[in-house]
C-alpha cells in the first residue's frame, strides 16, 4: 500500500507517542516539527546510498559557457538530482572523469550519460524504504517533541538498525559488479 508524506509522518508520530497529522498546515507542534523535518530527512536518506529504486540514468544537455578551468565541457544537472553515481560516455553509464560543480558537471567529453540519484514520489517507494523512513523520522521528531534524549538515542540506535536492514534487502536486488581494471588480476593472466 503506497504511503504519503503524511502518512510516514503520522506513523513516526504515532511511534513516539505523538497525536498523528492529517496535514502539515496543522497548527500543532506536531505537524509543525513533520512539515520542518520531513523533506531534509527524506532527502538525506535517498542520498545516503544508491538505492536501486531511486536510480535514474539521464543524458545531459551540454551547456554553451565552457568550465574555467581542467575541463572543456560543462553539462546541466537534471532538475531532480541529489547525488551523482557515475557519468560514461554516451551508451555506457560510467568510465568518464568528471567533477561535480553546483549544479553542474564538468568533463572532458562531448557528451555525457549520467547515473544519479533522484527523489521518487512516495508512491514509488519499497516497503522496506518506507519502515526505513518511518524509523528515521521518529527518532528526529522525538527530541523537539518529547525531550528525552534517552528515548531519541534508543529510536536512533532502531533507525540506524533499519538503515541497515533496508541496505542489504536493496542490495540483493542486482547483480554483484564484478572488479574491472584491478591490477593484481591483470598480472596473473
Amino acid at each position: 500500500m503506497p504511503f504519503t508524506s503524511i502518512d510516514l509522518c503520522s506513523r513516526a508520530l504515532v511511534k513516539i507517542g505523538a497525536k498523528s497529522i492529517s496535514s502539515f498546515n496543522e497548527e500543532t507542534a506536531e505537524s509543525t516539527v513533520a512539515e520542518q523535518l520531513y523533506t531534509p530527512v527524506l532527502e538525506g536518506l535517498l542520498s545516503s546510498y544508491p538505492w536501486r529504486f531511486a536510480l535514474s540514468q539521464r543524458e545531459l544537455a551540454r551547456l554553451k559557457d565552457a568550465p574555467s578551468a581542467d575541463y572543456n565541457y560543462a553539462y546541466a544537472l537534471p532538475n531532480d538530482f541529489l547525488r551523482a553515481i557515475s557519468a560514461g560516455p554516451k551508451g555506457r553509464g560510467k568510465g568518464l572523469d568528471y567533477r561535480i560543480c553546483g549544479t553542474q558537471l564538468h568533463t572532458n567529453s562531448d557528451n555525457v550519460l549520467l547515473t544519479y540519484l533522484y527523489k521518487p514520489g512516495e508512491v514509488n517507494f519499497p516497503p522496506f524504504f518506507y519502515q526505513l523512513v518511518i524509523a528515521w523520522l521518529a527518532a528526529e521528531f522525538c527530541l523537539p517533541l518529547t525531550e528525552s534524549t534517552a528515548r531519541t538515542e534508543h529510536l536512533r540506535t532502531i533507525a540506524e538498525e533499519e538503515f541497515k536492514r533496508a541496505k542489504l534487502i536493496d542490495s540483493q536486488q542486482s547483480v554483484p559488479s564484478a572488479f574491472q581494471d584491478f591490477s593484481l588480476i591483470e598480472v596473473r593472466s
